[in-house]
């Protein structure tokens, strides 16, 4: 018989919420009882799981000691004040915020990539309970860099991103579409989420700026892909806002410290997990963010040499931000702590 799960989703009305509640069901996630929190203004709205009602609880309110994972996205400070009152309570916390991500203590894993790095932390007895989640854009880059980098060390990395508006929540993608309405009703433009005009433009710049010029966005995908990935490589990113509702999308420029050429590349990525490559240089023969909403693997086109310097590669990598660069990693990591650590998982 299937060993059962008492699952908490945190933050369950947001954007990143509801996408984990519906991958739990589409992936038919062994579910003994689901529990759904959020801030107390959310309480008593019902989400519909497996043909059921579940009724949404105060956060503030909950008892974590009868959950086993769970899953966190209500953003970091509300992270930061419950996930280790839950971790202490018992629950194996899998946290989407950014707040844990750089603690030394707390691995910040990518299935695909890096799933090994939680068999040291299961074996820590005085571990803090607690995994972290990359950010979005990093996730799908590591993802296609990951084996790359098996096959050619990468010194350096170059990534211009193309990120939609779900990456800022409901809100975000509220504010394009009423931009939009307002732009073709002739009506006053409202800026809320975004710094600028989100409608029909694109803004380089997301998160706060830091004091060596980045914005914390483009901080993350640094220190993150060093994390994960190897501190070796040198990383330059520059993240900029789209007028995209759903999916991220990639400019990667990769410097090798050995040879790789487009096919042996072509090749490599087309047989790793999690990867689509979807490239023909023809015509509608690349992957935009469009085809990629609702989809579960990161996608690659425009595989080609870059001969402006040696041992370089030009890749495009697009994912559903949602899925992929949160929800879906998020269970995925679930799902492997159930598959190699259940033991560790308290009930």
């Amino acid at each position: 018989m299937t060993q059962k799960y008492n699952i908490a989703v945190v933050g369950a009305t947001g954007a990143v919420g509801t996408e984990i509640v519906q991958i739990l069901e589409q992936r038919d996630f062994p579910v003994e009882n689901l529990y759904l929190l959020a801030s107390s203004k959310s309480k008593g709205k019902k989400i519909d799981f497996k043909e059921k009602e579940i009724i949404v609880e105060d956060l503030a309110e909950f008892d974590f000691s009868k959950v086993n994972i769970g899953l966190f996205s209500p953003g970091g400070k509300i992270s930061e004040e419950y996930a280790p009152k839950a971790a202490k309570a018992g629950c194996l916390v899998i946290d989407n915020t950014s707040h844990f991500r750089m603690h030394k203590n707390v691995p910040l894993i990518v299935p695909e990539v890096n799933a090994d790095e939680l068999e040291q932390f299961f074996q820590d007895e005085n571990r803090t309970n607690i995994i972290s989640n990359p950010n979005c854009s990093t996730i799908q880059m590591v993802v296609a860099l990951k084996p790359l980098h098996e096959m050619s060390i990468i010194n350096r990395v170059v990534v211009s991103t193309y990120q939609a508006v779900s990456g800022a929540g409901n809100t975000g993608m509220d504010e394009l579409y009423k931009q939009t309405q307002n732009i073709y009703n002739n009506k006053e433009l409202i800026k809320q989420k975004f710094t600028k005009q989100i409608a029909f433009n694109v803004i380089p710049h997301i998160g706060s700026f830091l004091e060596n010029g980045n914005t914390e966005e483009e901080q993350k995908m640094i220190d993150e892909t060093k994390k994960i990935l190897d501190e070796g490589i040198k990383v330059s990113a520059t993240c900029v806002r789209a007028a995209v509702l759903i999916g991220h999308s990639e400019a990667i420029n990769i410097e090798f410290d050995s040879p790789l050429d487009e096919k042996d590349a072509h090749e490599i990525l087309s047989k790793s997990h999690g990867i689509s490559v979807i490239d023909y240089r023809r015509d509608e023969g690349y992957v935009t963010p469009v085809e990629t909403a609702g989809e579960d693997k990161v996608f690659i086109s425009r595989i080609r040499n870059d001969e402006s310097i040696d041992n370089g590669l030009n890749i495009w990598v697009v994912s559903d931000n949602l899925r992929k660069g949160a929800a879906l990693n998020a269970v995925q990591i679930a799902e492997l702590v159930i598959s190699r650590h259940s033991n560790k998982i308290s009930y």
